[in-house]
């Protein structure tokens, strides 16, 4: 994936220690996105606005605040997360993503 004259804040966004890292871009479109990798491990993230989490590399399971079941996902796949929420992921290898807000 390309974003042509994206606009990139250079700081990081730190999670759990430094195990996953991000950066946030805004499209030329104006549309808002992270772009990011986490390092394996099971983290929880809070989210405000609804988001869609795409796999870019990698795979992860996954557990969103209103499911007790975990499902898989595998890079070229997305989940949907609902704002005002919450989701668990659980990462056996370095998993890179892209985190698009809607």
């Amino acid at each position: 994936m390309e974003y042509k004259n994206a606009t990139i804040k250079h700081q990081a966004n730190v999670y759990h220690d430094g195990k996953v890292t991000s950066r946030s871009i805004v499209t030329a479109e104006g549309e808002m996105k992270t772009l990011g990798i986490m390092l394996p491990g099971t983290f929880r993230f809070s989210t405000g606005a609804p988001e869609v989490m795409e796999v870019t590399q990698g795979s992860c399971r996954v557990k969103l605040a209103d499911s007790q079941d975990w499902s898989e996902y595998q890079s070229g796949e997305s989940f949907d997360v609902p704002g005002n929420s919450h989701f668990d992921i659980e990462v056996d290898q370095i998993l890179d993503y892209i985190c698009h807000f809607k």
